[in-house]
Parts: structure tokens; C-alpha cells; sequence
């Protein structure tokens, strides 16, 4: 087992929140007011440990699975995993529950009165994952990213008392925009975990198989079908853009991150010329403050 690892297992708290400053955006970053840092750290906490679960990549020794009252014998099923999870999370809003992550959160749910809906989204996302790996139309795959992606807008809106239901509509076209970017920069890992969000329709119109996704580099085929997912994405990011202008101060610095992670994402990608096989394509620090700049200003 690796130091990390061994620290990982150890304190799988600390091993999973310690991945925060390794996401594509910035989960709490320093400039916001701190209530809003620690809460939205304790957010981010469930939201990186169920899709550890989902994954399977929890910290080594089965120490999460111990803490959520699974035994030994099953502490490699995830979907028993999940299960415990998610009666571990009904417990924060009526009882105390078992995992630390889920005791650091419950503070946060009852300081901005969360309901229970979007967390077990992000859970029902991962049971999906088990028992879904392809997606025939785009519609599915919106109908996914509901679940594992959209929730994450809705709670930072939450923590920060700023929802409505047009702020809402905008936020969701927003994760929207980052979850199928983050596909099509891990196409090849997905494949990897036997799981293709590339709808198999736009597939066959743009005569790609599978066996294309694991080659070495994109063919032309390859190209053009990210190329048009891309597009996609990036009408989605347009149209969640607004949401920016719509708040003030430092959460229109937190938004205005992620819009433009998601746009500077998407020109790494054209940089590459849409082969996203020989490695995920990921923007300079550079290329992000430019976006941020012509976010913050309402430029497409």
C-alpha cells in the first residue's frame, strides 16, 4: 500500500475531503465568507464519498464500510454500500448518524434548512451507474445528469440562500454543461470502468464503435462526435450563463468559476483537436482567468 493510501485508510475523512484540491473547480475557495466555505465543504464531503462508493474507490481497509455498519463479507458490494449510505443519510435529518462525513454535514442541513432531495439524487445517480453503463439518446443522458450532476448547483444555491426557480433552471444547465464536459475528458477511464456516456444514437450517426474509444488516439470518427457533444455543452453553458449576472459579490466570483472551468475545459478540448483518448484534455491556469475575465463581463 502506498503512503497515501496508508494515510487514506487511516482517516478516510480527511482522505476524501483532501480531494477537494484536486477537482476541475474550485469547491470553497478561500475568498468566500467561511460559513459558506464549511458548509459547502461538508456538501462537497457527501457528494465525493458517494461517488467513491459508486466507483469503488473507497480508501483501502474498509474502514467507510465499517463506519456505515457493513460487514466484512459485503464491504466490496456497492450497491450494499449505497444502501447503507443512504439509511446513514436519512439518520442526519432525524437521529445522528453513524459516518463522520454525514455528522459534519448534519450541522449544514439544518443551518440552511436542506431537504433531503438533492443528496439522494447524487445516491440514486450511482445506483445507476451500477446497472447502466450506455445511453441510448441524448434525452437519457440528460435525464442522468439530473441526477448525478444538477444537485450539486442546487445545493450551493441552497447554502447560500440565493435559490429561485429561475436561478435554479440556469444552475442546472450549468452542471449539466460540467458533468458532460467531465465525460468527454474521460472517455477513456469511463470505458475503462466498462461505462460509455456517449449517447449510442449519436454513435451511429457519426459510425463510431466502441472499439474506436479504446484506441490509442481519436480517429477522425472520434473527433467529430466529441466535437458535437462539445457543442452541446457548450449551448448549455450559454444558456446557464445568465445565472452569473443574476447574484452579487463573492458568489458571482464562485459562479463565474465554474462557468468558466467549464468553458476553458471545453477549449482544451478544441486545443486538442477533440482527441480526448491519448489523455484528458485539461486547461492552463492561463486559459481559466481569461474565461473567468470574459464571464465576469457576460461574453460568450
Amino acid at each position: 500500500m502506498t503512503a497515501t493510501g496508508t494515510a487514506r485508510a487511516a482517516d478516510p475523512v480527511r482522505g476524501t475531503l483532501d480531494k477537494a484540491a484536486r477537482e476541475n473547480f474550485p469547491v470553497a475557495p478561500f475568498f468566500l465568507p467561511r460559513a459558506w466555505r464549511e458548509d459547502l465543504m461538508a456538501v462537497y464531503g457527501f457528494a465525493r464519498l458517494v461517488d467513491d462508493i459508486g466507483d469503488g474507490d473507497l480508501a483501502p481497509g474498509g474502514a467507510d464500510a465499517r463506519l456505515l455498519g457493513v460487514p466484512d463479507e459485503a464491504a466490496e458490494d456497492r450497491q450494499v454500500l449505497l444502501d447503507a449510505f443512504e439509511t446513514d443519510l436519512r439518520r442526519v435529518f432525524d437521529s445522528v448518524p453513524r459516518h463522520p462525513l454525514l455528522r459534519r454535514l448534519q450541522p449544514t442541513v439544518r443551518r440552511r434548512s436542506l431537504t433531503p432531495g438533492p443528496f439522494l439524487g447524487l445516491i440514486a445517480a450511482n445506483r445507476q451507474d451500477q446497472s447502466v453503463g450506455r445511453y441510448e439518446t441524448y434525452d437519457d443522458l440528460l435525464a442522468y445528469c439530473e441526477l448525478s450532476a444538477n444537485p450539486v448547483g442546487r445545493l450551493v444555491l441552497a447554502v447560500t440562500g440565493t435559490a429561485t426557480p429561475e436561478r435554479i433552471r440556469r444552475s442546472d444547465a450549468v452542471c449539466t454543461a460540467l458533468q458532460i464536459i467531465e465525460h468527454l475528458q474521460d472517455v477513456a477511464e469511463d470505458l475503462a470502468r466498462d461505462r460509455v456516456y456517449l449517447p449510442a444514437e449519436d454513435m451511429r450517426r457519426f459510425h463510431v464503435r466502441e472499439a474506436d474509444l479504446a484506441a490509442p488516439t481519436a480517429g477522425a470518427s472520434v473527433r467529430a462526435l466529441v466535437a458535437y457533444e462539445a457543442r452541446r455543452a457548450r449551448d448549455l453553458l450559454a444558456e446557464g450563463a445568465p445565472l452569473v449576472a443574476s447574484v452579487h459579490g463573492r458568489l458571482r466570483l464562485l459562479l463565474a468559476g465554474f462557468v468558466a472551468g467549464g468553458k476553458a475545459a471545453l477549449r482544451a478540448i478544441a486545443a486538442a483537436d477533440h482527441d480526448v483518448l491519448s489523455g484528458p484534455p485539461r486547461p492552463g491556469k492561463a486559459t481559466l482567468l481569461r474565461e473567468m475575465g470574459s464571464t465576469l463581463r457576460g461574453e460568450r
